[in-house]
């Protein structure tokens, strides 16, 4: 029998929960049974989510729904999340930034690993904290990108301002657009990321740099799936990934 507090405590370590800003409240954002046999790892906190694992003792999430600016008033929304974890003794774990920047198994270092990149830095200054990687593969944009359609089961946008042999690549999942000047001051070839605000076309452009937005979604889909097999090996519990996409 696997204790909650064992599993949270392993991931507080582990992922430096404490030590890292973030407007997510990182950590153990509700608590259920004490005894875990069973684990969900999903993105996103929702009820699509939740009525999915239903059957789960906890739930291991990126995007949690304790934000600084969220969660101020049990009602609407927020009443039924929370009310559906309660009713049915599901503890929720979330790891914002700490998962995204993780040296092994945050979402970035994930995709530096899965599309077999070398020399790999830390890159991305967000608020004072690096949360990606830049990184070498010599390849075609367009086999880039047809290789992470692939593998992520996604369909990037492609702003192809740059060349088109690629080498030094700039990875940030999720909505990491802001770090394109970085990309762009570091002179990458290539700079992906999970989705792109409005500015970001003319920056790349005038920047000559090639901008991927592999999807959000898609992009940290890696790291719940990196602590999920972690978490397996760990203790003695039933693991199981919730596919719930946004498109986006």
């Amino acid at each position: 029998m696997t204790k909650l507090k064992e599993v949270v405590d392993f991931l507080d370590n582990e992922l430096c929960i404490s030590e890292i800003e973030d407007k997510s409240n990182n950590g153990l954002q509700v608590s259920g049974v004490k005894d875990v046999n069973k684990i969900a790892f999903a993105v996103d906190a929702c009820l699509e989510v939740f009525e999915k694992a239903k059957d789960f003792d906890m739930i291991i999430v990126h995007h949690g729904i304790s934000w600084d600016d969220s969660l101020k008033y049990l009602t609407g929304i927020n009443y039924s999340r929370v009310k559906f974890l309660v009713d049915n003794n599901i503890s929720l774990y979330a790891a914002h930034l700490p998962l995204d920047r993780h040296k092994v198994y945050g979402n970035n270092a994930q995709f530096c690993r899965i599309f077999g990149f070398s020399n790999i830095r830390e890159f991305g200054d967000y608020n004072g904290q690096v949360i990606g990687f830049s990184a070498e593969k010599e390849i075609s944009l367009k086999d880039f990108v047809n290789e992470i359609n692939k593998k992520l089961n996604t369909k990037c946008k492609v702003f192809d301002f740059g060349k088109n042999k690629i080498k030094k690549i700039g990875v940030v999942s999720g909505g990491g657009s802001s770090i394109l000047n970085e990309a762009i001051e570091k002179e990458l070839d290539c700079f992906v990321t999970g989705e792109v605000q409005h500015q970001s076309y003319q920056l790349a452009k005038e920047g000559n740099i090639n901008l991927i937005a592999a999807g959000h979604y898609a992009t940290e889909t890696l790291g719940v799936k990196a602590l999920m097999k972690l978490i397996k090996g760990k203790f003695d519990v039933d693991v199981k990934f919730i596919d719930a996409p946004s498109g986006l």
